[in-house]
């Protein structure tokens, strides 16, 4: 099968990093639910069928039970209750560029002591020693592209029993990921899982659901969800399921395909897809290869040069980022690198 056949971009996407673009399976889905809105032909249960099918795709994507998976609409949302469940005075120590969203839900309790300590992404391994209570930290930096080594993070934090929280809006869907040794991996689906906003799946280890206490918890999180819409008497579901906050319905809609089909690719063909074109642009701007879909480099008048020739990326902490994804060409970083040849 050809699979960019079922992407429309228009050339010069290399903004995957902000956000991904739909498969026709999603788009499709979502479109046919938008309809059935529209005039009513249909209850909420047929579109909430794909929240169920997002949590098993999503579980597949990073070797988890799908029992250990919930559903929420927001990273910080997810990250919330862990922050809430931490003694006070504990510390979390994080890249001194991490993306706010698993930042802010620790720092707001520096009322109690807890203390959020950054250190530039290279020393973070070596950061992780006794007094350290959590490490929060991204599978792939969002301003950087800096693809994490969870391996080492994971080994030095097991050595101090220290809590392992992943944000990895960044990385699945592109990034080859396992859930072995973390206690949490939250993703928004909307980058590199090309789903609509609105849909963020995690993974929640069996000690940190013991941990933690389900403050967000309401109808979608009762064990009957058929039979938690009212009254006093409170029966939520005994795994992760818990956790879930009650689904955006049509974000979930259209998640499910672009999950699904993100399995059928396979990962690692998608990894090495992205790899290569990345590699490619680094290669037109004299940098050495990299081992991230996403390129950041400093280069002054790139942003305007872009944009001049239709092409859309980013600028993050300064620098231009641009990032590619399965739906991204040879023609697009051709394109790039034409852009950019006169600040070369």
């Amino acid at each position: 099968m050809d699979f960019a056949e079922l992407w429309d971009p228009e050339p010069g996407w290399l903004n995957t990093a902000s956000y991904g673009l739909p498969p026709r399976p999603g788009w499709e889905a979502l479109q046919a639910a938008l309809a059935d809105w529209r005039v009513g032909a249909t209850s909420w249960e047929p579109w909430d069928e794909s929240t169920t099918r997002s949590r098993e795709s999503f579980a597949r994507l990073v070797g988890a039970d799908a029992a250990d998976v919930f559903v929420g609409s927001t990273v910080s949302a997810a990250v919330a209750p862990i922050a809430a469940a931490l003694p006070d005075g504990a510390k979390v120590l994080t890249d001194d560029v991490e993306f706010t969203s698993n930042v802010y839900p620790w720092q707001v309790h520096a009322d109690r002591g807890v203390e959020v300590i950054g250190v530039p992404g290279a020393e973070l391994v070596a950061a992780i020693r006794p007094g350290i209570d959590v490490v929060a930290v991204s599978a792939v930096q969002s301003a950087t592209g800096a693809v994490l080594d969870l391996a080492a993070v994971v080994a030095a934090s097991k050595e101090i029993d220290a809590l392992v929280v992943i944000d990895a809006s960044q990385a699945v869907g592109w990034l080859p990921l396992r859930v072995d040794g973390v206690d949490a991996l939250i993703a928004h689906t909307y980058k590199w899982l090309m789903s609509p906003r609105g849909a963020t799946i995690g993974y929640l280890s069996p000690r940190l659901q013991e941990l933690c206490r389900p403050s967000a918890a309401g109808w979608y999180a009762g064990r009957e969800v058929h039979g938690s819409y009212y009254g006093t008497e409170m029966i939520l579901a005994g795994d992760a399921r818990r956790f879930d906050q009650s689904p955006a319905w049509f974000s979930f809609v259209g998640a499910a395909p672009a999950l699904e089909l993100v399995e059928q690719i396979g990962v690692d063909t998608i990894h090495a897809h992205n790899l290569a074109l990345a590699n490619e642009f680094r290669a037109g701007l004299g940098l050495p290869p990299g081992d991230s879909a996403i390129v950041s480099t400093s280069l002054a008048g790139a942003d305007k040069a872009f944009a001049s020739a239709g092409i859309r990326a980013a600028v993050r902490d300064g620098k231009l980022r641009a990032s590619f994804h399965i739906y991204s060409t040879e023609a697009d970083v051709h394109q790039a690198l034409e852009a950019l040849k006169p600040l070369l």
